[in-house]
């Protein structure tokens, strides 16, 4: 009983302590870190120093073509690790940039619909259900 009563102890004192690793995330959290207002000339030897003190780093991209320069992509083996580093170096100047750290959303555009073959396809629809409503009121019951 004594025991229970210490780790009871224990996981309250490292919740106050900021200890998250028990916590329940919130669902836009995960392993995947969009780093944005990198400096141009960056190493990746640099980003696994500065980003590999909150956990083990399976893979980072750095962009290197003319629209996604200055950004990368940071994927953490644990979901913790990755919610770490996010709180930890949001707004964290490196050569005079503050870094802008996002969770990577792999849904988060919405895909564009032909609004005129949307609006045929409900029509097309309706007729079907139409005829269906007709043959179950035939008066054939059974």
């Amino acid at each position: 009983m004594a025991f229970l009563l210490k780790l009871a102890c224990v996981y309250k004192m490292s919740l106050a302590l900021g200890n998250t690793r028990t916590a329940q995330l919130p669902p836009n959290v995960n392993r995947i870190l969009l780093v944005k207002n990198l400096p141009f000339k960056i190493t990746s030897e640099e980003m696994f120093s500065l980003f590999g003190k909150y956990g083990a780093i399976r893979q980072i991209r750095i962009g290197n073509a003319q629209k996604t320069r200055g950004t990368a992509f940071v994927v953490y083996e644990d979901i913790y690790d990755a919610k770490e580093a996010c709180e930890h170096l949001q707004g964290f100047n490196v050569s005079g940039r503050y870094l802008v750290l996002l969770y990577y959303q792999t849904n988060h555009k919405p895909r564009k619909t032909n609004l005129s073959m949307e609006e045929e396809r409900v029509e097309q629809l309706r007729q079907q259900y139409k005829s269906m409503a007709r043959d179950d009121d035939d008066g054939l019951d059974g």
